[in-house]
């Protein structure tokens, strides 16, 4: 698995380094679990080989020549400090080798100032983006056909990222490592890196494409009906039968549809409302288990322990220590 770390004059040292450490902690941690995933090389390019000057005073030493990279899993563009645009001009030489990375089927991850470089390859024309909040009215006049989304820290358009910050790219870090490595291993990076439960990716980002936008109509239906009635303790084969399929054939379809099966995204969407509920009521957690369709709080602190990796009241201690501490 490779991973690429653009590194530019005047950078934030931080946009590169802490996705950098995030990745080799969800290596140490994928071989210390023995999950089988491909070894990851990390590499750091320039438009030349010699060494980067960051805003922290420090200087980067590129790894790699741009020729050299034939290609890529994931490439990583820094935030830039205050304005851009010398940085910009200097870099050129990165347009085409991002369309030819891009056209290939690499992900690249954009934040802050450094989304300007997706921009300027063309690569977020009539795409959803975002940027640092500083630069909003620049970018939006630079880039009229980008789609900017001023209210949004993330953006997703296909294999496109954009983070506004670099706390921003870390979720963005973190839902990639899922991506690869899977949920237990991203949860476990998450709580090494962030003291507190962050908030799930999906709700800060605006994704071109959500888990409804597909050609399969029935299943959409599905979908629709299961997130209005959450609070149901209903099986698949009452879900099924209600909407003229077999259990078996409902199972397929979700899964050439979304990709996982009917149950697994029933459970998915309970836990995510069981998480609001757990960060802002004082409900008891044999009452939130009720709420989201669990009539047996051992089955739901099961279901919700696999997915979270910790259970629902560790969960909420971590929340309400962070929210309520006054830090």
């Amino acid at each position: 698995m490779n991973l690429v770390f653009v590194l530019a004059d005047n950078m934030l040292a931080a946009s590169s380094l802490l996705p950098i450490e995030m990745w080799r902690a969800a290596e140490q941690a994928r071989i210390a679990s023995r999950v089988a995933a491909e070894p990851l090389n990390i590499s750091t390019v320039a438009r030349n080989m010699e060494p980067v000057a960051t805003q922290a005073g420090i200087s980067l030493n590129p790894s790699e020549s741009l020729e050299s990279v034939a290609g890529a899993d994931v490439v990583y563009l820094p935030a830039l400090w205050r304005n851009p645009r010398p940085v910009l001009s200097k870099n050129t030489v990165l347009t085409p080798w991002l369309k030819k990375l891009f056209g290939d089927g690499c992900l690249l991850a954009g934040v802050g100032t450094g989304c300007c470089f997706l921009a300027e390859a063309g690569l977020l024309d009539g795409k959803s983006a975002t940027t640092h909040w500083h630069y909003l009215d620049q970018f939006q006049a630079a880039y009229p056909h980008v789609l900017l989304k001023r209210d949004y820290f993330i953006t997703q358009s296909g294999s496109i990222f954009c983070a506004a910050s670099v706390n921003a790219l870390a979720d963005v870090t973190v839902h990639l490592i899922e991506r690869f490595y899977g949920r237990k291993t991203a949860l476990l990076v998450e709580r090494n890196f962030s003291h507190e439960i962050r908030r799930p990716y999906e709700k800060y980002r605006y994704f071109e494409g959500d888990d409804l936008q597909h050609s399969d109509e029935i299943v959409v239906e599905i979908q629709l009906w299961m997130k209005r009635h959450i609070n149901d303790s209903v099986g698949m084969s009452e879900i099924a039968k209600r909407f003229g399929l077999s259990q078996r054939s409902m199972h397929r379809r979700f899964q050439k549809a979304i990709g996982m099966s009917p149950l697994s995204y029933l459970q998915s969407i309970r836990v995510e409302a069981a998480n609001e509920l757990l960060e802002s009521t004082n409900l008891t957690v044999g009452e939130i288990a009720f709420r989201v369709g669990y009539n047996d709080q051992g089955h739901f602190n099961r279901v919700f322990q696999k997915q979270m990796s910790i259970t629902p009241s560790d969960y909420r201690k971590t929340v309400r220590a962070k929210v309520f501490s006054g830090n």
